[in-house]
């Protein structure tokens, strides 16, 4: 896809992590990073993640949808910030299973693994769009094996864990602290798209109606303006 020229933007319904990626480096980058620390990302990540989970403890799926689609977003930043490619490393931690277990779908109650398997990732099988990768995850923990506030319970817990990696890393910036931010950032993105089949949502499809021609390349709205974004 071609994100240069300043123009509007839009995310189609039928694009990649790679497409979201790039669109959100095309429209966000630039203020991304004039205005915004690494921690800064990470509070708005969090920030709009946490509304994504008051709208499941208030039964409000709209508010749960959008908010968790704008976490995404963050979450996307974080990654160009870091220059992570989230599409990347998230197939290398999900080949099309759980990542402890090796298991499609997830067997972990029962085998009950102490430690993740090392697994090699075939990419004949690899997800071509947002919506198949969605689809996979699914299939790894079905949605009907639990409950959509323990969905949410669980993007939470990954949330303190990205935190804590990024925490760490730039504490000693050791390659090793590196690489868990990689696989910590990779788990948060199952458990998005964990919350999002609980909820029955379409990422992809419901990305592409919120980035139909939302914001021009790059994006001006100011500190203040997401300051004061209410949902």
């Amino acid at each position: 896809m071609d994100y240069n020229g300043g123009m509007e933007f839009s995310f189609p319904a039928d694009g990649t992590m790679a497409d979201l990626q790039a669109f959100v480096t095309a429209v966000y980058a630039v203020p991304d990073d004039r205005i915004y620390s690494l921690w800064d990302l990470l509070v708005q990540e969090e920030r709009f993640a946490m509304r994504a989970l008051k709208g499941i403890r208030q039964g409000d799926m709209q508010k749960l949808n959008h908010n968790l689609l704008i976490a995404l977003s963050w979450l996307m930043s974080i990654a160009n910030r870091l220059h992570i490619d989230a599409d990347e490393e998230t197939w290398r931690r999900f080949p099309r299973c759980c990542s402890y277990c090796g298991k499609q779908p997830c067997a972990c109650t029962t085998i009950k693994p102490r430690a993740r398997l090392a697994i090699a990732a075939d990419d004949r099988f690899r997800p071509k769009t947002l919506a198949e990768m969605q689809t996979m995850f699914a299939e790894i923990y079905p949605p009907d094996r639990r409950t959509l506030a323990d969905a949410g319970v669980h993007l939470a817990e990954e949330i303190g864990e990205v935190s804590e990696a990024i925490h760490n890393y730039l504490g000693e910036h050791r390659e090793k602290q590196f690489d868990d931010v990689k696989l910590e950032l990779a788990d948060l993105v199952s458990c998005v798209f964990g919350v999002a089949n609980s909820a029955r949502m379409n990422i992809a499809k419901d990305l592409s109606e919120m980035y139909k021609k939302n914001c021009h390349a790059p994006c001006v709205c100011t500190f203040s303006d997401i300051v004061r974004l209410q949902s």
